[in-house]
């Protein structure tokens, strides 16, 4: 069994929609796919449908976002019950969350002279808004050359239209996510912007929160990151996580199901969903 325990469609900020994100994600070889979209399980009714079809098996996931202390922190929900009461009450309070940020980059937006991004930015979005949408709305009305040059000039941290949203606390997204029956992963921790010892830090406190695993491989690494994250997740007995985090085709680096395995000394965390390798 091949899995991919981190990939996003079109109903938060991929490329793809659920359909055909399974239908790749077969051609690529995976076995076993999650689909974890930020904050939401709006796709995971249609992905399961598709993966029927596609004789895969569907793991329903998400993506929460989280606070620890000033840093903004993503923790995967694998294996959960997208219908369970809590679930649906996270996902609608960080919906609401979501809501009004786009509203105040919107805002942001049109005192710097761009108007109409709040209704560009949907008219973009499969589902919910997020900032890869603004991005691309400023690409589409000729206000920056590319997306990446959108978050350089107004999106990314510290930029005109970058709204702080204080996230719920990491504790309590765990908990969220065992209250729906699912394990709680701490997404891609060498893509936060900190040292060692604060990396090192968090992945304590997420321990002692109650969560379950560390992604020790998210897509294409560099050499020597998996192995230190296999050795954070044996000292903090957390089982390990492998995924691509993908978004669109045409992001090698983030390619379903390619990426390395997971170092021998890790416990996969897929035994705690029930499967065998």
């Amino acid at each position: 069994m091949v899995f991919d325990l981190h990939s996003h469609s079109n109903y938060s900020d991929g490329i793809l929609s659920p359909e055909a994100l399974m239908s790749r994600a077969k051609e690529r070889g995976v076995t076993v796919l999650a689909l974890t979209d930020h904050d939401t399980i709006a796709g995971i009714g249609p992905a399961r449908q598709a993966a029927a079809a596609e004789d895969m098996t569907l793991i329903a996931g998400i993506e929460f976002s989280s606070q620890w202390g000033k840093s903004g922190i993503h923790v995967l929900g694998l294996g959960v019950n997208p219908e369970s009461p809590e679930l649906l009450a996270a996902v609608a309070q960080q919906q609401d969350a979501r809501e009004a940020r786009a509203k105040a980059i919107a805002v942001r937006l049109a005192q710097l002279g761009i108007p109409g991004a709040l209704e560009g930015a949907q008219a973009l979005a499969g589902g919910q808004v997020g900032r890869p949408h603004f991005a691309q709305y400023l690409v589409a009305g000729g206000y920056v050359r590319n997306e990446a040059a959108a978050f350089k000039k107004y999106l990314g941290a510290g930029k005109p239209a970058d709204v702080k949203f204080q996230w719920p606390e990491m504790a309590q997204v765990i908990g969220w996510i065992h209250g729906s029956g699912g394990v709680a992963v701490l997404a891609h921790p060498y893509k936060y912007p900190m040292t060692r010892t604060k990396r090192c830090a968090l992945v304590a406190d997420f321990a002692q929160a109650g969560g379950d695993g560390l992604e020790v491989i998210s897509g294409q690494q560099a050499s020597g990151v998996a192995e230190d994250l296999a050795k954070l997740a044996d000292t903090h007995q957390l089982a390990a996580s492998c995924g691509s985090d993908f978004h669109r085709p045409d992001a090698p680096w983030q390619e379903l199901g390619n990426f390395g395995t997971l170092p021998a000394r890790c416990r996969p965390i897929w035994s705690m969903l029930g499967y065998a390798a």
